[in-house]
């Protein structure tokens, strides 16, 4: 089971993560106070950190600085309701965050950025998945081709990764905020709408009936899920 901290003197909005992350089965500590949360953040022993930026005792971004500086490397997603603020934004990524988000957020968008940044954090597998067959397609994604049936089919590099992502992740839900983290990185700014079209896109290529998909199936206010 994951550990997480989160730091957070927001009491509704600490209830109300703290809620969302156990029902994933983490195992959540939460403290209201800057300096108490640096203390318990240097004991070690989490696998995450979720720290808001504007705090009693201590901020959000002296704690990352000091985390940092005792060379902890615990992954830290930071969180400010400061809108569009993007030298806070900036400087939480410099002092060593690894994830920003802006309030106001659901509980599924944090969730969905711990899952990526703890994601990045495992090791690699051994065999990274080259091809795939579902249906009457088949892609390879090493050599980066395609075909549904005898006909060829034309993907973009882009259209490539998001399907790898998609079938490396056979029948789990993955969020639109996840797709962007993996697929575009969050450097680039896109938005959830960029997601929609990209698989629209694809249904168009991979799917019998793209209006009725079998394979990349909407899920209502989550995202999408793979199968085969």
């Amino acid at each position: 089971m994951k550990r997480i901290l989160l730091i957070e003197d927001d009491k509704a909005l600490r209830q109300t993560l703290t809620l969302a992350m156990r029902g994933e089965e983490f195992d959540v500590v939460a403290t209201a106070d800057g300096q108490e949360g640096l203390k318990v953040a240097l004991e070690g022993g989490f696998d995450l950190i979720v720290l808001d930026m504007v705090l009693p005792g201590l901020g959000g971004l002296e704690i990352c600085r000091q985390v940092r500086e005792k060379k902890v490397g615990t992954p830290i997603i930071m969180i400010s309701g400061k809108k569009k603020d993007e030298i806070d934004k900036v400087l939480g990524l410099e002092f060593g965050a690894d994830d920003y988000l802006t309030k106001p957020f659901g509980p599924r968008e944090l969730l969905a950025r711990i899952k990526a940044v703890l994601r990045r954090r495992e090791p690699r597998a051994a065999v990274e998945l080259e091809e795939i067959t579902f249906g009457d397609v088949y892609v390879n994604f090493r050599k980066q081709v395609a075909r549904k049936g005898e006909r060829e089919l034309s993907l973009t590099a882009k259209e490539f990764a998001l399907l790898k992502l998609f079938v490396s992740h056979e029948g789990d839900v993955i969020s639109r905020t996840m797709i962007l983290d993996d697929v575009w990185g969050y450097e680039r700014f896109p938005t959830t709408r960029t997601v929609d079209t990209f698989v629209h896109n694809l249904r168009q290529k991979i799917e019998e009936e793209p209006s009725r998909p079998r394979h990349l199936v909407t899920i209502p206010w989550s995202g999408y899920k793979f199968l085969k």
